[in-house]
Formats: structure tokens, sequence, C-alpha cells
């Protein structure tokens, strides 16, 4: 089991022009505003605060860089989906997680889906774009604790049923409340930085 050692913010960027040089590995996490995604990463770093959570979705706006280990860089993008952010805000916040994706600086995106739902058309667009760009992934079912263990492998199936290809191993069930699935995500995010 990956034992976390030392956490440490690094950096936030606004824009597409300003980014931290990389250093380490970079794992990105994606997923729509709201899927839990501050709330994972917290759990996976053992970290209370670490990634900030809020009640309003959408909130964040940029991209936080945290360096895990001094091996790991975890990279929080934006949430994305959020009908009720300003046209202009959801225009300038797809360029920017596009052109992140894009960059070849992730070794490895987490995409977060909110397991007792189907997955959302951007969800699958994500998905299929990062096939399309030769982009490893995994999907992290989060609130999993939500629903009963008689329904894991309905949900998993949902979310490999969504897109052709989707194997049902890029699926982990997770829960942040639990710790569901922080031992096996840890594993695939450290094997990925290896590579």
């Amino acid at each position: 089991m990956v034992r976390i050692t030392s956490v440490r913010f690094t950096a936030s960027s606004h824009s597409l022009d300003w980014m931290p040089r990389q250093v380490l590995p970079e794992i990105a996490f994606a997923g729509r505003s709201n899927v839990g995604k501050s709330s994972l990463i917290n759990c996976l770093v053992q970290r209370k605060r670490l990634a900030q959570a809020s009640s309003t979705p959408g909130r964040t706006r940029c991209i936080n860089f945290y360096n895990v280990n001094n091996v790991i860089c975890l990279v929080d993008l934006p949430g994305y989906g959020y009908s009720k952010a300003s046209k202009t805000l959801r225009a300038k916040l797809a360029p920017l997680i596009e052109a992140y994706l894009s960059s070849g600086r992730p070794s490895l995106c987490v995409s977060l889906v909110d397991c007792r739902r189907p997955p959302e058309r951007s969800d699958v667009f994500l998905w299929q774009w990062l096939a399309a760009h030769n982009v490893a992934f995994v999907v992290a079912a989060t609130k999993a604790d939500k629903i009963s263990r008689s329904k894991h492998n309905a949900a998993v199936e949902a979310i490999t049923g969504a897109i052709e290809g989707l194997q049902s191993s890029q699926v982990i069930l997770f829960s942040s409340k639990t710790g569901m699935g922080r031992a096996e995500l840890l594993r695939r995010i450290f094997s990925h930085a290896k590579k």
C-alpha cells in the first residue's frame, strides 16, 4: 500500500499563459462540478482541507497543483458542466481544461462521476476526447457509500456501457467517507507515474 508522507500545495494557474514548470509526473483530476473532486483528493492524501471543497458548484476556477511525496503532482482541474455558471466563465474554463489535458503533461487522468447517476454527456465527451488523444484515464465512481453493495455492479455497468471500449477494470468505486477504493486508486496513480 502506498504511504503518503508529504503533501504540499505548489501552484495555482488561472490561465494558459502561466503554469509551473513540470518537474514530476502529473496526475489530472477532472469531473463535473459538485462530483466530489476536492473530497476525493483530500481522502487520497489523508488531509482534511488540502483541496477546498465548496457547497457552491463550480467554485474552483483554476488549475491547482499539489506535490505528493516529492514523487508525483496531483493536478486539480476546474469542474465542468455547471449550468448556473455564466456562459463567459464556462467558455474560459473549457479551453483551460482542454489545453492542459492536450499539453502532454498528465501521465493519467482520473475522471470523476457520481456512481448514483448515469454518466452525463459531458463525461462521455471527456472520455472520448481522452481516448482520441491517447491520454490514459481511469474513472473514479464517487459516493459509492450512498448506494447498496448489491447495486455496485450495476453502477459500473452503467458507466462502461456509456462508451465503447471502456473496461470495468478502468472503473474504481470510491467513497471519500469510508475510504473505499482509495488503496486501488493510489496504486493506479503511482503505477502510471512510474511509466
